[in-house]
């Protein structure tokens, strides 16, 4: 099974335009579709592209599965709408549930890391019968708050918590944009003082080579950071959208998988997974692993995915 996948690999990969929801998904494809067995889409987070799921898609198309991984609505080679509330749940929801309009499939297994994470968590409770079964990656399902988000954050963290430094249009856009390669290999979480510091070093993580890198970088160059940053600006917004969420749990078969390290266990603690998720299959720790778990620990994610996939019974 392949587990590491080179930047050449990757470039040689098919991807087309998918007209979607009133936008353009730019979509890489792996794998031919099998009677009875739905596709896996693979929905990345913030600040990532499709690419930061090469090593899972060869992977799990080697294994026989039909492997479609999206840009994201604002990012790489998607449309990037200029209005904030383009970002929103609905919109993000739509997107995919449209990507599967366009390949003829009933539904699918998806699959979503950070910001991909709370999309496909959102999917399975706003378009269930769209969704065969649900595995997220860093970011856990949790119950939906009694109120808005951004106040209890506040409150909590503080207002230089990366998450309101974001909300403010333009703030945090020139800020990460500055340096596009600091802010991608950035070791700690986004603030206004990381942001005005100066940094003579900024080298690749070790699970990142140099021509990966350059990739992320030269995307990130010709797109900017806004598109992104604008699924921070919605989450208020998101809250007011789904009303209907709330005591909802997601009955679909389901995986969360985390690295021991991430700091997202800071401030989205993982004890009421099993109040949301009915049909929890597997709850994964990689050890000392952190955020970027499915680069930085391809063989241990893939093999999660490969198990998870299994114990649905899906015919390949």
């Amino acid at each position: 099974m392949t587990t590491k996948v080179s930047l050449a690999d990757w470039e040689r990969l098919r991807s087309r335009d998918v007209a979607t929801n009133g936008i353009t998904l730019r979509v890489f494809e792996l794998g031919e579709q099998r009677p009875g067995t739905p596709p896996v889409v693979l929905c990345h987070g913030f600040p990532e592209l499709a690419f930061s799921w090469r090593h899972q898609l060869f992977a799990l198309a080697e294994a026989g599965y039909r492997v479609l991984v999206p840009d994201m609505r604002g990012y790489g080679g998607s449309s990037r709408p200029q209005d904030p509330e383009s970002y929103d749940v609905l919109h993000l929801c739509g997107d995919l549930a449209g990507l599967l309009d366009d390949v003829g499939a009933n539904d699918a297994v998806f699959v979503g890391h950070d910001w991909g994470a709370n999309v496909v968590w959102h999917m399975a409770g706003l378009h269930p019968e769209r969704v065969r079964a649900v595995a997220g990656l860093s970011v856990p399902a949790t119950p939906r708050s009694p109120v808005a988000p951004l106040p209890v954050l506040r409150s909590r963290l503080g207002d230089d918590f990366y998450m309101l430094w974001f909300q403010e249009p333009g703030v945090a856009d020139l800020a990460l944009a500055r340096d596009t390669r600091r802010t991608l290999v950035a070791r700690e979480i986004y603030s206004a003082e990381w942001a005005d510091r100066d940094e003579a070093e900024t080298p690749a993580p070790p699970w990142l080579d140099e021509d990966e890198l350059a990739y992320y970088v030269k995307t990130f160059e010709e797109t900017g950071f806004t598109g992104g940053l604008n699924y921070y600006r919605n989450m208020d917004r998101n809250w007011a959208l789904t009303p209907e969420l709330a005591d909802r749990p997601i009955a679909q078969p389901s995986l969360f998988l985390t690295g021991s390290r991430d700091p997202v266990a800071m401030f989205l603690p993982t004890d009421q997974l099993g109040d949301v998720l009915t049909d929890l299959r597997e709850h994964v720790v990689v050890d000392g692993a952190g955020h970027w778990i499915q680069q930085e620990r391809p063989e241990e994610v893939n093999a999660a995915l490969l198990r998870f996939l299994g114990s649905l019974g899906l015919d390949r």
